[in-house]
């Protein structure tokens, strides 16, 4: 099989949520656990950080990844969803996973498959751990995939834990309360590993305080540990007065980045004390640490390869595009958006079906012209009833059969002075990128 066969292999012989929804989910971990004896156990070859949360675990996985890296580790960096390629989801120093690996592993081991009936994330999360094993990495940053208890990347046993937020997103699968969808985000954390949690509310702190006192696990929560004086932003930069690092400047702009970054300055703290924080390269020294961090920070998306977070595509019209896809995102998108100086606001939106449509939708800035759309994906809400439940919301705009036809005529419309979103899904986002730039 060619790369491009061995991923739609990939794509439509194993259950795949991102496109099927409920049916492409398996929830247990017997596949994962099976797939690892069958390999060797890879992930205990090398160190591990695991990462969840509501919204922004891939901006901290990311980062910290980034931040490693420039400490002279040798980084593997397993996230989800990809937007333009599958090798996007499993990288070493920022270096998707080579299409040979990918066409030799499914290859090899189609015939162990079979009777297994995995999903595509069990089958993948295999493939990340053993390539991250035969890459000889030094640590790899891996991103849960759905929840945290029952997501098959909760086998390995991490140095640390990360929990960013959070908030209601796959409540079908996760329960219908913030309380029980932190019991399940908790459920990464593991015995006397220590855990970094970004943000709480009164229902979700006594969850993690609880599961951290039965596992013996010592607990951080970044919100009590305010690391960030002060910020400033710019479209194409932040900037963090910290009080432990210095002046960090931020590649990442979206506004909702201040709260990824003090949590990710909170596990770099923890990261020091487990001694994983003295560059390779350097003699162990505050500055020179210091120094890592700023570069992770300031090079983040050059360094590990990551789009989509306010990314800006164009600068004339200013044209930006976000895949924050449910109400907790849209609290600090809509906000953005609306402050951006421009004279007209083009938004090319969609969502899947299984999100909070209705609850985005009443974020969003009344004053913008929307070109209402749908992703190349079975959970793609269709963009007529997207335009149904935008004018009860009392939104302005048109619906469009695809990304491209949206994006084209928002840009037609646009003049030079305007700004052009596309958004509300990681899945339109995707498609804006492979189709549009």
């Amino acid at each position: 099989m060619t790369y491009q066969e061995t991923c739609e292999y990939l794509y439509s012989q194993m259950p795949m949520f991102e496109r099927q929804g409920a049916s492409g989910y398996k929830e247990g971990l017997d596949n994962s656990h099976t797939l690892d004896q069958h390999f060797g156990h890879p992930h205990r070859q090398y160190t591990t950080i695991h990462v969840a949360g509501t919204n922004g675990k891939g901006s901290c996985a990311h980062t910290l990844a980034a931040i490693l890296q420039s400490c002279g580790y040798k980084v593997g960096l397993y996230t989800s969803p990809h937007l333009v390629d599958f090798s996007e989801r499993i990288r070493v120093n920022g270096h998707p996973i080579s299409e040979e690996y990918v066409v030799d592993f499914v290859e090899n081991e189609k015939r162990f498959f079979a009777p297994l009936s995995p999903s595509f994330f069990e089958v993948v999360t295999a493939m990340a751990f053993k390539y991250f094993a035969d890459k000889k990495v030094d640590i790899a940053v891996v991103e849960v995939g759905m929840g945290g208890r029952l997501d098959c990347t909760n086998i390995i046993t991490p140095i640390m834990s990360v929990i960013t937020n959070i908030g209601m997103d796959h409540t079908e699968f996760l329960g219908n309360s913030l309380e029980l969808i932190a019991v399940e985000k908790a459920g990464i954390i593991k015995q006397g590993v220590p855990v970094v949690v970004g943000e709480t509310v009164p229902e979700t702190r006594p969850v993690f305080e609880a599961m951290a006192s039965s596992l013996k696990a010592p607990i951080t929560f970044a919100e009590d540990q305010q690391e960030i004086i002060s910020v400033g932003y710019s479209n194409k930069s932040m900037e963090y007065h910290t009080r432990n690092f210095g002046i960090l400047q931020g590649e990442l702009t979206g506004i909702y980045q201040e709260k990824n970054t003090n949590t990710v300055l909170c596990a770099v703290k923890m990261l020091e004390k487990l001694g994983y924080m003295h560059p390779v390269n350097c003699s162990p020294s505050a500055v020179c640490q210091n120094r890592e961090v700023r570069k992770g920070f300031k090079k983040v998306c050059s360094l590990t390869g990551l789009k989509g977070r306010w990314q800006i595509v164009n600068e004339t019209p200013l044209t930006i595009c976000d895949t924050g896809h449910n109400v907790a995102g849209w609290q600090y998108l809509s906000r953005q958006i609306s402050d951006v100086p421009c004279r007209n606001k083009h938004i090319v939106f969609g969502m899947v079906e299984d999100k909070d449509v209705e609850g985005v939708l009443a974020l969003l800035p009344k004053e913008a012209t929307y070109y209402f759309t749908k992703s190349d994906n079975k959970r793609a809400l269709s963009e007529s009833i997207l335009k149904l439940y935008a004018q009860n919301a009392g939104l302005q705009g048109e619906s469009y059969p695809d990304v491209q036809t949206a994006y084209n005529a928002a840009k037609k419309n646009a003049e030079n002075s305007d700004l052009v979103f596309i958004g509300g899904s990681s899945y339109v986002v995707a498609d804006f990128l492979k189709n549009c730039i």
